[in-house]
């Protein structure tokens, strides 16, 4: 499949792309080279990402809407205002990652790396976050706003002032 003059299909190479307001939905990227394209307000639902670099990727407002992503690596995307319901991100890396405003309601972020991630405004009502890597900031807010039920959180450190 050809969107904006890319081939979709796993393994794609893909990285700097313009993808701006593409429809990718149930795209099978699995494997693939994102590093720094640019997705603004794409629609991924139910897209397969599994294990490929996103890194630097702009994902600002887009629908990843039961988008597959474990064992990808988002460091540093930003996905402020993004639809993540019921995403699957699975051992993926989010170090530096902007997730404000995101929506990841129901989301599965088990054994998932947000070292230094920005989840300001983010929905996180029924996300898991079992064995989840977070920065201090984090553990904090959690405790303060009566989450401290969150269970196998590994906090960073370096981040306890």
């Amino acid at each position: 499949m050809k969107v904006n003059g890319y081939t979709i299909e796993p393994g794609a190479n893909l990285a700097g792309a313009n993808l701006i307001g593409a429809d990718l939905t149930f795209s099978d990227l699995t494997f693939s080279d994102l590093t720094g394209a640019d997705l603004t307000g794409a629609d991924l639902t139910g897209a397969d990402l599994t294990d490929s670099n996103l890194t630097g990727v702009v994902l600002t407002g887009a629908n990843l809407t039961g988008t597959d992503l474990t064992d990808s690596n988002l460091t540093r995307a930003v996905l402020a205002d993004a639809d993540l319901t019921g995403a699957v991100l699975r051992w993926a890396d989010l170090t530096g990652a902007t997730l404000a405003d995101a929506d990841l309601t129901g989301a599965d972020l088990t054994s998932t790396q947000l070292f230094w991630a920005d989840l300001t405004g983010a929905e996180l009502t029924g996300v898991n976050l079992a064995n989840a890597e977070l920065s201090r900031q984090y553990e904090r807010a959690f405790v303060h706003r009566g989450l401290s039920k969150l269970m196998g959180l590994a906090m960073t450190p370096e981040l306890t002032q």
